[in-house]
């Protein structure tokens, strides 16, 4: 299986993911990454640097095969919002 590592980018800060994950394939590193920035925001809050900060998954070979915006896991975490009574 491939190895896609998440490094972060928040404003001019990168953060490293030195160990990776090995995944299936391209769809499942989209929704780890997906899952990764709903957790951030549940336990960080959905500052401003946080929803600027973009998560880039890149391979073995260091090649950047998916970037995913913090701020587009907000579009998905609106419907968890949602109450009814």
């Amino acid at each position: 299986m491939p190895r896609y590592y998440f490094n972060t980018h928040v404003g001019d800060e990168l953060i490293s993911d030195p160990e990776g994950e090995e995944l299936r394939d391209l769809d499942r590193a989209w929704e780890v990454a997906r899952a990764m920035i709903r957790e951030l925001l549940k336990t960080e809050g959905a500052d401003g640097a946080l929803l600027n900060a973009v998560i880039e998954v890149t391979d073995e070979a260091g090649e950047v095969v998916l970037e995913f915006p913090c701020a587009e896991a907000i579009l998905d975490m609106s419907v968890w919002q949602v109450t009814k009574h």
